[in-house]
């Protein structure tokens, strides 16, 4: 399955069950959850913002994992940047973030 199909399904699925809503960020498709982002499609790969440690260490451990660096040199640490070749995995990490981010306030 081509991965920006992959991600619209996986997006479908968060905004039908009311855990995110559509945004962009850094210019690129993104997700929200209670006023943060969590997600999106960059350069082939989905993003995630995992706050907790564990989830975040699981999907570094992913081949090809890393975190997301939209700008050279400067990684942003709870943001995990997922290969297509995961893309099975991409529900379940999308979940996760919506889940586990804090609301804004």
């Amino acid at each position: 399955m081509d991965a920006e199909r992959r991600y619209e399904e996986v997006a479908d699925d968060l905004v039908a069950r009311g855990l995110a809503e559509r945004a962009k960020m850094f210019g690129m498709p993104s997700l929200k959850a209670r006023g943060k982002a969590i997600g999106g499609f960059y350069n082939g790969d989905m993003v995630f913002k995992l706050t907790d440690a564990t989830s975040r260490a699981a999907a570094l451990a992913l081949d090809g994992a890393h975190l997301f660096e939209p700008m050279a040199g400067r990684p942003m640490k709870e943001w995990v940047q997922v290969p297509a070749a995961h893309a099975d995995e991409w529900p379940r990490l999308a979940e996760e973030a919506a889940v586990i981010t804090p609301p804004s306030g």
